[in-house]
């Protein structure tokens, strides 16, 4: 990790640390809450410099139709940072945007782009669900720890009549 990612880093930190919606999943990779959207910020080395990158997965098991992307397309066109996306091997919809981290990052910059991102989020990935299918996140995650509550119960018999 080069000088500027360090700084990056700090940067996330000292703004988002306190928060219980933060969460540090390893040196440069970083989860936070906010509604129902899950908004996972990255930092990467770019030319002795520094790239955050904001990431909302919006929904998964979406059947993309050329009616959703063109959709999708218009509505990038008319933003005023930030893009939708498709990631083909998840059928996952994202937006995500990207800062130019380092010295000149700041706190405003940070929550400014995390507040947007997580409200086109919030915003959009209802109506991706109903127009194209699957699940939001907040879905996907409600449905994993039912999962996983249900296989507690079954492992310790609390579940037996």
């Amino acid at each position: 990790m080069n000088e500027a990612s360090r700084r990056t880093v700090a940067k996330i930190e000292e703004v988002l640390g306190q928060s219980q919606a933060f969460q540090k999943i390893d040196k440069s990779f970083f989860v936070v809450r906010q509604g129902s959207a899950y908004i996972y910020l990255l930092v990467n080395d770019w030319n002795g410099r520094s790239l955050l990158r904001f990431v909302a997965q919006l929904a998964r098991g979406v059947d993309m139709n050329p009616d959703l992307a063109i959709k999708l397309l218009r509505i990038n066109a008319r933003l005023r940072f930030g893009a939708f996306g498709f990631v083909r091997d998840l059928s996952c919809v994202t937006f995500q945007h990207t800062l130019l981290g380092g010295e000149t990052l700041d706190a405003d910059e940070i929550l400014a782009t995390l507040r947007d991102v997580a409200l086109l989020a919030d915003e959009y990935d209802d109506q991706i669900v109903a127009e194209a299918g699957g699940q939001t996140m907040q879905q996907l995650l409600e449905e994993s720890a039912l999962s996983s509550l249900r296989g507690d119960l079954e492992r310790h018999g609390w579940g037996e009549a």
